[in-house]
């Protein structure tokens, strides 16, 4: 029997959204949220918090995402759900390769080594220096890209073709990735967006009525 969907997974499935959401807006737009891309990284780089509030902060951090999530789940119709296509394909593959990438420990071990690298990088620089972007958007090109299933981001040429706003993007979907293997080691399955949307809506009115 498949057991509800908990906050603290329904926390980790927002930030998942909320990197996919930031990976649109650059995918069209070349631009994305400065909080909430600083963030994306934050959560990121940090692979060993104390606690999931360590790790996300305060309610607003997530706002974005619960939101995008909400949206989603409330969609009673095709047309509706085709409104957010793009977004909820870059969730379900984000998800769909966190349960991949946990049954690799080789590459388990050269994604923390390059994780822990852009850690020190970025306490040198900061969260957001391009060099962070682009050391882990090339450890995302080592690594998550050379597995059979590559996620295909749409948009617009004249920014997908951009090398630092292609470096962002790679960001966007590591931490939607890393979102997604914290989600499942949380106890969540892609079982829950199909069969639990009423659940997971509790979950999420609880949050957004909550101080």
């Amino acid at each position: 029997m498949l057991s509800k969907p908990t906050y603290q997974q329904t926390q980790a499935l927002a930030a998942i959204f909320q990197s996919a959401g930031q990976v649109y807006k650059l995918a069209y737009t070349g631009k994305s949220d400065a909080i909430k891309t600083k963030f994306a990284m934050a959560t990121l780089l940090n692979q060993n918090p104390s606690s999931l509030k360590d790790l996300y902060g305060a309610k607003e951090n997530l706002e974005e995402g619960f939101s995008t999530m909400n949206q989603f789940m409330q969609s009673a119709n095709k047309a509706a759900e085709a409104q957010h296509k793009e977004i909820i394909s870059y969730v379900m593959s984000a998800i769909h390769l966190a349960s991949k990438i946990a049954k690799k420990p080789e590459m388990l071990a050269s994604i923390e080594n390059g994780i822990n690298n852009a850690n020190q990088q970025a306490q040198h620089f900061s969260i957001t220096h391009e060099n962070v972007y682009s050391n882990v958007a090339s450890l995302y090109q080592d690594t998550i890209s050379q597995m059979r299933l590559r996620i295909q981001v749409l948009g617009a040429g004249v920014y997908l073709q951009q090398p630092a706003i292609a470096a962002r993007i790679r960001c966007m979907l590591f931490s939607a990735i890393r979102n997604a293997f914290l989600w499942r080691q949380l106890g969540g399955k892609r079982r829950h967006l199909l069969i639990q949307r009423k659940a997971i809506l509790k979950v999420i009115a609880d949050h957004q009525a909550s101080d």
